[in-house]
C-alpha cells in the first residue's frame, strides 16, 4: 500500500441540498480539498506554490456514492496513493462517517507545466510518492 493521508470534513450547510443531504458535486470539492491538503501536508508542495509553475488537473475520476451525508456529519476522507508514474498520480479515497462508508473514489491527476503538457514530478516529490506506509 502506498502513502496514506486523512482529511476530516464536517458537513456544512453549504454542502447540502434542500433535502438536507450533501449535493453530490460537493463531494468532488471535498475530494479536491483533500488532495490539496495532501500536497501541502505530505508532499510539502502547497498548491499556492505548485500553481506558480505547474498544475495537477484531474485526468480521470470514478466515484460510488454509498450512503447520504447530512448537515453536521463528520466525514473522514482517507486518501491512499495507489500508483505514481513519471507525471501522474493515482489515488483512492474512502470517505466514512463512523463505521459507515459514504463514498469511494478513484482518480488520477497529472503534473503539467504552464503549457498544459505532462511533466515529470520533481525528484523530491517522486521520492515522497514512492514511500510505502503500509
Amino acid at each position: 500500500m502506498g502513502v496514506r493521508f486523512t482529511f476530516d470534513q464536517k458537513i456544512l450547510f453549504k454542502h447540502c441540498d434542500p433535502a438536507g443531504i450533501v449535493f453530490f458535486p460537493r463531494y468532488f470539492e471535498m475530494i479536491n480539498d483533500c488532495v490539496e491538503h495532501f500536497f501541502d501536508a505530505v508532499l510539502d508542495w502547497p498548491f499556492e506554490v505548485l500553481l506558480q509553475t505547474n498544475g495537477v488537473p484531474t485526468a480521470e475520476i470514478s466515484t460510488r456514492f454509498l450512503a447520504p451525508s447530512r448537515h453536521g456529519d463528520h466525514v473522514q476522507l482517507a486518501l491512499t496513493v495507489t500508483r505514481s508514474g513519471r507525471s501522474s498520480l493515482s489515488y483512492r479515497i474512502d470517505a466514512t462517517c463512523g463505521q459507515e462508508t459514504r463514498f469511494e473514489a478513484e482518480a488520477t491527476v497529472v503534473n503539467v507545466d504552464q503549457a498544459g503538457k505532462p511533466t515529470a514530478w520533481p525528484d523530491a516529490i517522486r521520492k515522497k510518492l514512492q514511500e510505502d506506509t503500509s
